[in-house]
């Protein structure tokens, strides 16, 4: 979204809280689609009650009140599937309205006939669409001057829905996902934090089981925070508000796949916890020097866990490369209190080797996150998903990208050395 000017933001401030709740709620998707498509809808009314000789064309306020989506891409594709829809019912009650008019084997046979043809002609969630119209058209004595009615009002409602959406853009979701992304991270940083607090401590299984049942809960976040970042990319395509809308879907697309993976290590490492206490039934499940490692390993990987979203999710143009940089000293930390982790460790081991397998997996269970989390892999990671899908655009649409190609210098660049958030200029 544009950025809201300082007086505004400082009104907003200052206002009573209903009034802040409801200016939140005014941007949020539910809101947006409620007031886009009864707007749309109207308009397509009027129109239609001026241009068609039909009392009351409902079919054309119909149109658009399915056709205006959340996102312009979906809103074209939505309007082209339904178009066609209309179109092959009312051929389909064309044809056998002219054949054997209306009797209950005609009708079932009508039904049946556009419930295929509308899978042939992939309208989506529309193909029930094809039958109610073939149906509507088949059963009214002028046949004809009925079925280009209904095409007409089809025609307008879908046309005032892309022209709503062309002329006024809907918003672009990315800062919702951005906000989505970077709530995810500082919970599972916050879930560091708490178990560095007690790791040192003489914490026993059922501690331990509590820390893995908090980090099984972070899975449901993904889910969510996965709806969320699919919303923001549809909203980047053919969106005029966007640039770079590509790199922007993949910069936070693969970033969220980072943090999946590494909340489903995090939940592997409080599982190594929890059976090292049961392990070690009446015994510190970690010695006192090697605990306190850990603990300092764990909040040096909380924090770059929640610099990497602030990476992923920060535009250039405010703050990327101290994102980067905040990652960078992360990482670095906990690089080197790793390995002064894996000295304290190999000492227990020599002297009590019964459980070497569950202390080399918190080594390695911290080698896994801390590679994934990597600077120089994550711009590698970039370039190369942004080489694939160009490829593929290019292998589909040769005709389209040689058009871009002769109206643009250039498509977008990818990032250099994991110098890029996700964030854009006209982001909502």
């Amino acid at each position: 979204m544009p950025e809201v000017p300082a007086p505004v933001t400082a009104l907003a401030r200052k206002a009573p809280a209903p009034v802040k709740d409801l200016a939140r709620r005014s941007v949020e998707p539910v809101v947006t689609q409620t007031l886009r498509s009864t707007s749309a809808a109207v308009i397509s009314y009027v129109l239609a009650v001026t241009l068609l000789p039909q009392p009351a064309p409902l079919t054309a306020p119909l149109t658009a009140l399915l056709v205006v989506q959340v996102t312009l891409f979906a809103t074209i594709r939505t309007g082209i599937r339904r178009v066609n829809a209309v179109i092959a019912g009312v051929l389909i009650a064309s044809g056998f309205s002219s054949l054997v008019g209306l009797t209950w084997w005609s009708l079932g046979l009508t039904i049946v006939t556009a419930l295929v043809i509308g899978r042939i002609v992939r309208v989506g969630e529309f193909v029930p669409e094809v039958a109610i119209s073939a149906m509507l058209v088949l059963g009214v004595s002028q046949v004809a001057n009925t079925a280009l009615d209904r095409v007409y009002e089809t025609l307008i409602g879908a046309g005032v829905g892309l022209a709503f959406n062309l002329f006024l853009a809907p918003p672009v979701y990315v800062r919702t996902a951005n906000e989505a992304i970077t709530a995810m991270a500082r919970r599972s940083s916050r879930l560091y934090n708490e178990v560095a607090l007690q790791v040192g401590e003489d914490y026993n299984a059922a501690r331990a089981a509590d820390w893995l049942h908090a980090a099984r809960r972070l899975d449901n976040d993904i889910a969510e925070v996965d709806e969320e970042l699919r919303q923001a990319e549809e909203s980047t395509r053919l969106n005029p508000r966007v640039r770079e809308g590509l790199l922007n879907r993949v910069v936070l697309r693969t970033g969220l796949d980072t943090l999946e993976i590494c909340a489903v290590v995090q939940r592997v490492q409080f599982r190594t916890l929890t059976d090292l206490a049961a392990k070690r039934p009446g015994r510190r499940p970690l010695p006192e020097e090697a605990a306190d490692s850990y603990a300092r390993l764990l909040l040096h990987m909380g924090s770059a866990v929640e610099s990497f979203a602030a990476l992923i999710t920060t535009p250039l143009s405010t703050g990327a490369e101290d994102a980067e940089d905040a990652l960078t000293r992360a990482l670095d930390a906990s690089h080197a209190e790793r390995d002064h982790l894996a000295t304290l460790l190999l000492d227990v081991i020599r002297t009590e080797a019964a459980q070497w397998q569950l202390y080399g997996a918190l080594l390695a269970e911290a080698d896994r996150i801390l590679d994934e989390l990597d600077v120089e892999k994550r711009s590698a990671r970039l370039i190369e998903e942004l080489d694939r899908i160009t490829s593929r655009q290019r292998e589909r649409y040769p005709r389209l990208a040689a058009l871009r190609a002769r109206l643009t210098s250039g498509g977008p660049r990818p990032p250099g050395r994991g110098r890029r958030g996700g964030g854009e200029s006209g982001d909502g």
